[in-house]
């Protein structure tokens, strides 16, 4: 039983119309971009099922922001439903000594209660890509989510080839059922909620569905032209494979930072990351299936939408009677598809775009993922299933944790999260201790980091209940993906496998069922920052922690004020 899909389409856009979108504002103000998000009830149909769910500006998905590096922007969001909080994130935007504008609820702001607005305002410095922005209470991201186009400045070119065209493609999953109906009958029953019944491409799942005339999104192209696709997998449970039928893409990005080409017939992309590709529409003039089918690593876990999603790639001038070329069949060795994509994934590392991978590191962390059984006497079976780091199902609490810190309010938190797990055991080993997975201990602590220290954090999944792959996202940073592997890390072997030149550089990173990752950061953004599992079902299960980093001692090391309409809790 399983969580909550969705889906937003953009139309491709010629580079100079774009311009023209982002300029929002007269050309005196160019360098502010305003928008205004309401929170709204809309009707939906798909998939011959209708149904009424949360939206922004009753579009599904939401509005795409525009703006360049270097930008200021200000999102006034305002709740127009009467039944749901609400908190919006900007994923991936650092928000450097900003975490007011970041939005998870309770972690750096209260929600935005029924009736009430809050100005989300930041400064879009040193980063240019394609980002997203979702819901971050509850599962409403399943809805409520949207594109980020953030432009290089004036006269300053992409460092690859410039396409004819650009058009966002935002990967989603949806329900017949409401989402956040779902996600509650899976808590009282104790059990993973009810997979998605459909994925979608620009919130439509196109013509291997039934009500699917109206439901699939087409993206027309003319022959002889190269198009930047602007990839986004906001699924709220499933990674998935993206593909077009008969064309091979070339990676330039991902999550906003640019990579050395890598030509690939088809991409993997976890919850939460971005991947931007560059394609040449020079095949015989047909139509042609872009297709979007799930990745499920681990069998037996949590239960996953097996359904492939697809759209059209059209060619100008080729009547719509004509049958799209298929999609390739599933993929065989998935797992291994999946590791050579990413393990071929290297950061640009340019003059203009260095690679500053930390190379000393001062804090070696190892957290331990864990699937657990706790005890739940309300629940049909009396247990219920929760995850754990380090043995902590986190606790989320009901005064945000940015507000707290910086507002002297004890009891709300600790900040003695543990460096390492409690035990030490065979992580990925059969014969993991069972007593481990059943319970973990319950609270609410952080990580407290010196300011500008150099972290090395280790991710580690366990086969306490069942291994699983895990997207992991950090807020407020970008890190550094150093070093992954199948079974236990070995501190004494692995770092001398890291790659410490060129590696990938990312906010959300999957680590492998049954495996690890080693990340490194400069912790160089005071304020409270979260860190979650960015399959929804795993983080309501307490599969998250948030690391406190310090004020530093310059001018411009510490959190700036607290906005004055901050939500109140």
């Amino acid at each position: 039983m399983m969580t909550s899909r969705s889906r937003h389409h953009c139309l491709p856009l010629l580079l100079s119309a774009l311009a023209l979108a982002v300029s929002v504002l007269p050309a005196a103000e160019a360098d502010v971009k305003r928008y205004q998000f309401d929170i709204v009830m809309s009707n939906v149909s798909r998939l011959c099922h209708a149904k009424s769910m949360v939206t922004v500006n009753g579009s599904y998905p939401g509005p795409t922001i525009y703006a360049r590096e270097g930008d200021r922007v200000v999102v006034t969001v305002t709740n127009r439903v009467a039944h749901h909080n609400v908190t919006i994130h900007w994923h991936g935007l650092k928000q450097r000594r900003n975490g007011w504008a970041d939005g998870p609820a309770y972690v750096t702001q209260c929600p935005i209660g029924p009736g009430g607005s809050y100005a989300y305002d930041f400064n879009v410095t040193g980063q240019r890509g394609t980002l997203w922005w979702h819901a971050h209470i509850a599962w409403l991201r399943a809805t409520v989510h949207g594109a980020i186009v953030v432009l290089p400045p004036p006269g300053v070119p992409y460092p690859f080839p410039k396409p004819d065209a650009e058009a966002e493609i935002i990967l989603g999953e949806w329900w017949h059922a409401d989402v956040e109906a779902v996600e509650k009958q899976g808590r009282v029953l104790g059990l993973a909620p009810n997979a998605s019944d459909a994925h979608t491409i620009n919130g439509k799942p196109g013509p291997l569905f039934p009500c699917s005339e109206k439901h699939t999104y087409a993206l027309q192209v003319q022959w002889g032209k190269t198009y930047l696709l602007r990839i986004i997998n906001a699924a709220v449970n499933d990674e998935l494979f993206f593909s077009i039928a008969g064309h091979t893409m070339t990676v330039v990005e991902v999550d906003a930072t640019y990579t050395k080409p890598l030509r690939a017939s088809t991409i993997h992309l976890s919850p939460g990351q971005t991947t931007n590709v560059l394609v040449r529409a020079d095949r015989r003039p047909g139509r042609y299936f872009m297709a979007v089918q799930p990745f499920n690593e681990a069998p037996g876990g949590v239960p996953a939408d097996n359904k492939t999603a697809t759209a059209i790639l059209q060619y100008a001038g080729v009547p719509a009677s004509v049958l799209p070329v298929p999609p390739p069949p599933a993929v065989a060795n998935a797992t291994g598809l999946a590791a050579a994509f990413h393990g071929a994934l290297r950061s640009l590392n340019s003059a203009r775009y260095p690679a500053a991978v930390p190379l000393a590191v001062d804090r070696h962390l190892l957290y331990a993922i864990g699937l657990n059984i706790d005890p739940c006497a309300s629940c049909p079976n009396g247990s219920r299933l929760a995850a754990s780091l380090n043995n902590i199902t986190f606790v989320m609490p009901r005064v945000a944790l940015l507000q707290a810190h910086y507002g002297g309010i004890k009891g709300v938190f600790s900040a003695d999260f543990p460096d390492r797990p409690p035990a030490r055991f065979d992580y990925t080993g059969a014969a993991a201790p069972l007593r481990l997975g059943l319970g973990a201990a319950a609270g609410t602590r952080l990580s407290r980091v010196a300011y500008n220290a150099s972290v090395e954090l280790v991710l580690q999944d366990t086969r306490l209940l069942a291994v699983e792959s895990h997207p992991f996202h950090l807020h407020g940073y970008n890190f550094f993906v150093v070093g992954s592997g199948v079974g236990n890390f070995d501190p004494a072997r692995d770092p001398a496998r890291y790659n410490l030149v060129d590696p990938p550089e990312r906010n959300t990173v999957g680590v492998p069922a049954g495996g690890w990752t080693a990340l490194r950061f400069r912790a160089d953004n005071p304020g409270v920052w979260f860190l979650h599992c960015h399959l929804e079902v795993h983080t309501s299960w307490g599969l998250k922690m948030a690391f406190l980093v310090e004020d530093g001692d310059g001018p411009d090391e510490s959190v700036l004020p607290p906005p004055k309409d901050l939500p109140e809790c």
